[in-house]
């Protein structure tokens, strides 16, 4: 087991006491996947920029797509609700995006909602009865009618893993926070460009707007 209650502290927390242990019940509880989508685990024609990107890509695949592959199959186990968000537009020339998406860039996505890109990646394909919420923001809350499924489902506390840590993870972890869900993030089925971002906004959004987690811990938070 990991020692959560002490790791990934900012400035802001280094001297706090540690929090109260994390209890979940099951039928109260989502787990939440975030953006594992085709298109980030593509490799660009550019050598430069495979390069650049190949620490992400190896994480992805060595770690957090298969970690997050079994933290679903747990949380189906115990009866936790799975529901994965993606980013993809609802018009082809993607007019309805918000202006995050935009933006020249990295984040300038166009991402049509039937294009193969824009579909998550094989190994977390959805069940039938798996709720799956397309957004043009970064965060799944805000973009997405998210909030009410959650409220109408009863859920009172979030599982959340996907990419990017420092993205659409954060954004998303805040928006749950502000309106009082609980909220817990699995280190080990998160990541972002590069480990450092990845690191640095966990310290960030830690004992705030969530509390860090690694997989191996969150079998212990159920009653």
């Amino acid at each position: 087991m990991s020692d959560w209650k002490t790791a990934y502290r900012s400035f802001y927390y280094a001297t706090a006491e540690q929090p109260e242990d994390i209890r979940l019940a099951a039928e109260r509880t989502a787990l939440l996947v975030i953006d594992i989508q085709n298109t980030y685990l593509e490799v660009v024609d550019d050598a430069f920029e495979a390069e650049r990107w190949a620490p992400f890509r190896e994480r992805m695949n060595g770690t957090v797509i298969p970690n997050t592959t079994k933290l679903i199959a747990a949380c189906r186990a115990r009866g936790v609700e799975v529901i994965f968000a993606r980013i993809a537009c609802l018009k082809n020339d993607g007019r309805d995006r918000s202006l995050s998406q935009k933006k020249p860039g990295f984040n300038y996505l166009l991402l049509p909602k039937d294009r193969a890109d824009s579909q998550l990646v094989p190994e977390l394909t959805p069940e039938d009865d798996d709720i799956v919420v397309v957004k043009t923001t970064d965060s799944a809350l805000t973009g997405t009618n998210l909030r009410l499924l959650l409220r109408n489902m009863d859920i009172s506390d979030v599982i959340v893993a996907g990419i990017f840590t420092d993205q659409c993870i954060s954004s998303t972890v805040r928006s749950l926070a502000d309106e009082s869900f609980g909220v817990v993030v699995v280190e080990d089925c998160c990541a972002a460009a590069t480990d450092e971002l990845h690191l640095n906004e966990l310290k960030t959004i830690n004992m705030i707007y969530c509390h860090v987690v690694q997989s191996e811990d969150i079998d212990s938070f159920f009653q």
